[in-house]
């Protein structure tokens, strides 16, 4: 009888649910490293499952039950690390929440957490003021709570969770299993009230597993500079927990620090978010290019650069697509051919592109990307408490990225997110395929492609540019540069120069707030400078 590939099945409690893991690991490895500061210091198997155990002691004495949400706003740091996977030893849910939120997006996620205890940096309490809480009761603070808080709040020095000192982990009857709800991941929110993400112990799995993060190996370490509450930063601590490999963890992606940090934890691989590689890449070449141990870059999306970065670096680059609900069903180990690509469908996963009408577009056509899974439990559980939201996204048993897609040679090439695709004088248009071009001009450190209204009818194109270090960004130069390298009809008639675009905490460009500025006073316009954006008849 042939054995069940693990990507078309529900992966056992001892490969996925974090407190089998830890015992496990304190057995097999118990002094190997599993993560690495940038300081020197070290925590092992052995003194994380210690500390993981006396901590969920602590909250289970202060109340915390089975099946409870509990709040974590917290930066990246070893104890945010020990909070989550001891919420976890509980069979309670792991929330973290985006430590920049304030007013009525922290209401937002107070309020459908529906949580009543939360570990938080005492830093982060202030905010508490800008909300309205309702159900939140107990915070435990991380370092000397402010007299503001609100005295109907009761605050617990976290430090106290842990000095009972038990170092054998809570016993759970039944024992938490792999469809069990780990976590609730919030979305952005950027076309709304952050919706939140349920995500079960199998679902994490499939999404960091090694059928799916094909190109991250037991030997490897992980730089976790994503934060640890977007799945960026998830992924790292379960992938390599599951791997009984090891990350480096550290505050947040830095360009300046990048390589400093790489060298000093011993890093081999990492995921380049967004603007992350680019920015890279626009640092002045030096004598430590290669003076590294990295061996691995992920790069996300993979733009025309991304191949010159492995080339300057000495890094083997790849790329792969995922989004927090799904489980990575894009992946590539090598560097594709095609800027834009995501790669080719892993097993245990069935794609299609399809109009707005869930119909199969032609060959070669642009659609929106649907994606379902061979294995329960794989993709996430739905939006916690939206049920809307949940039956809107996996319509016709189907979950809907939001991304626009075409098939090249069998690679799967992102064109654009749905909500950012530019419609001008009857032609689409991917604000991607002009960003990764605007790019390649030597002063341009970043780029977004958005678009404004016509007085004519759609939209005209605008590229919002902030200049490399120590350059200058001319907007007839970048204009002319453009007319060279894009169709006529993608070419932005406005061209804004600013000091740094808006961006999340995970370098992804905010480009609602750019829309939403629209035309400015500072903006070039190619119209108004006497320039022509006609077909040319190079492009007839």
């Amino acid at each position: 009888m042939r054995e069940t590939p693990s990507w078309s099945c529900v992966p056992a409690r001892d490969a996925c649910v974090v407190d089998a893991l830890l015992k496990a690991w304190r057995r097999a490895r118990p002094d190997a490293v599993f993560i690495q500061l940038e300081d020197g210091r070290q925590v092992t198997f052995a003194a994380l499952h210690d500390r993981v155990a006396a901590i969920a002691h602590g909250l289970r004495r202060n109340g915390v039950q089975r099946g409870d949400n509990v709040l974590v706003w917290m930066a990246n740091s070893v104890a945010c690390v020990e909070t989550w996977f001891a919420i976890n030893c509980l069979g309670a849910v792991y929330v973290p929440i985006n430590t920049a939120l304030r007013g009525q997006s922290l209401t937002n996620v107070l309020d459908n957490s529906g949580a009543r205890h939360m570990v938080a940096d005492a830093d982060l309490l202030p905010a508490l003021a800008t909300a309205e809480v309702r159900h939140l009761r107990r915070i435990y603070a991380m370092g000397p709570p402010p007299e503001a808080v609100d005295p109907a709040l009761e605050v617990v020095d976290a430090a106290t969770l842990a000095e009972a000192g038990a170092t054998e982990l809570p016993g759970l009857d039944p024992p938490v299993q792999p469809w069990d709800a780990q976590s609730i991941v919030y979305t952005s929110g950027t076309t709304g009230p952050a919706k939140g993400v349920v995500s079960s112990y199998a679902h994490l799995y499939h999404m960091a597993a090694p059928h799916s993060f094909t190109m991250v190996g037991s030997d490897d370490r992980y730089l976790c500079h994503l934060p640890l509450f977007h799945v960026g930063g998830t992924i790292p601590l379960m992938g390599m927990l599951a791997r009984g490999a090891s990350v480096a963890l550290v505050p947040s992606f830095s360009t300046g620090l990048f390589w400093d940090r790489v060298r000093a934890t011993r890093t081999t691989v990492v995921v380049l978010l967004g603007v992350m590689a680019t920015f890279l890449l626009k640092q002045p070449p030096g004598p430590r290019d290669r003076d590294h141990p990295l061996q691995k870059a992920i790069i996300i999306p993979y733009g025309a650069d991304a191949a010159d970065f492995g080339r300057r670096f000495g890094v083997q680059v790849s790329t792969l697509y995922n989004m927090t609900e799904i489980s990575t069903p894009l992946a590539i180990n090598h560097a594709p051919a095609t800027a834009g690509s995501c790669g080719i469908p892993r097993q245990g996963v069935e794609l299609r592109l399809v109009d707005g009408n869930d119909i199969d577009v032609p060959a070669g056509e642009v659609g929106e990307l649907i994606v379902r899974t061979d294995a329960p439990w794989a993709l996430c559980s739905g939006y916690f408490r939206n049920d809307a939201a949940t039956v809107g996204a996996f319509r016709n048993g189907w979950f809907h990225t939001g991304d626009a897609f075409r098939v090249q040679d069998g690679e799967y090439i992102f064109v654009d997110r749905m909500k950012d695709t530019i419609r001008r004088r009857g032609e689409n248009i991917s604000s991607f395929e002009i960003e990764a071009e605007a790019v390649k001009f030597d002063a341009v450190r970043e780029a977004a492609a958005i678009p404004v209204p016509s007085a004519l009818s759609e939209d005209d194109v605008m590229c919002v540019v902030a200049p490399a270090p120590d350059a200058a960004v001319e907007p007839e130069a970048l204009f002319r540069f453009l007319q060279q390298r894009l169709p006529y009809f993608m070419v932005p008639r406005y061209i804004r120069i600013v000091d740094a675009l808006p961006k999340t905490e995970t370098q992804k460009i905010q480009k609602a707030a750019l829309r939403g500025q629209g035309v400015t006073p500072d903006t070039w316009d190619c119209e108004a400078a006497g320039l022509s954006l006609r077909r040319s008849r190079r492009q007839s």
